[in-house]
């Protein structure tokens, strides 16, 4: 005797109506679906419901879920060329984006083993820590920590705070030009403080690049330690 199949939870069946929906053109890349309240209303189902299937559709990478902002079908990810002259502004613009950068937070640290070994500097050296929050089109994409040391770019955030952009800022500060020396790239889930940063739901994967910058006499200026929004990046090694 056949036995007869368990119908599939409310949620699971929320996110196969949602997602037959998308594959049939209803809503295009960037859009926003209607709100929490509208879709719950519209299945008959409370809130965590709805969300249960929401962040179903998330880990399937077919939507979106921003705090305060909405739900939205995912862009196409950014090719982001990681190159010895890797700018965010440029690997941004080529993708049709508007590029902007907002400092988070400034500050003034001494150099832990960790750090002194990644910069090639004594223990204790003191740095500047620049945090920053990366854009494209005003939508938060990544968070970034740049460490610089103190001595050779004093004004560093003072000139961020005017520039908005890091090689601009560098410029300003006698640093004409520099050139990515190494990058390292790994993948984990986002930090709770980050997600918040990021106004997005916990347990969303971040790509993690930890980059050396040097000046062209080969000292190092700048090592930064980024986290982009995996589903929104996709890291293009050219050589």
């Amino acid at each position: 005797m056949r036995t007869k199949e368990a119908p599939r939870p409310r949620w699971r069946q929320i996110a196969d109506t949602l997602s037959a929906e998308l594959e049939a053109g209803t809503w295009k890349a960037g859009d926003r679906l209607p709100g929490e309240y509208a879709l719950a209303d519209r299945f008959e189902v409370n809130r965590h419901t709805l969300r249960q299937a929401v962040s179903y559709l998330e880990n399937e990478g077919l939507l979106r879920a921003e705090q305060g902002r909405g739900i939205f079908v995912p862009d196409p990810p950014i090719h982001y060329a990681v190159t010895p002259h890797t700018r965010f502004s440029d690997n941004i613009g080529q993708a049709q984006r508007r590029p902007s950068r907002r400092l988070l937070r400034a500050s003034e640290i001494a150099a832990d083993p960790a750090l002194a070994a990644a910069m090639q500097i004594p223990v204790d050296t003191r740095l500047i820590c620049l945090e920053t929050l990366s854009m494209a089109d005003d939508r938060p994409v990544g968070i970034g920590s740049h460490y610089y040391p103190q001595a050779r770019v004093p004004d560093i955030a003072t000139a961020f705070t005017a520039e908005r952009s890091i090689t601009a800022a560098l410029r300003r500060c006698g640093v004409p030009d520099y050139k990515r020396r190494t990058t390292r790239i790994s993948a984990q889930l986002i930090s709770n403080a980050d997600a918040r940063v990021l106004g997005v739901r916990r347990g969303r994967a971040v790509l993690v690049t930890d980059s050396v910058n040097v000046e062209p006499d080969g000292s190092i200026i700048e090592f930064g330690h980024g986290r982009m929004l995996g589903d929104l990046m996709t890291f293009v090694v050219e050589f």
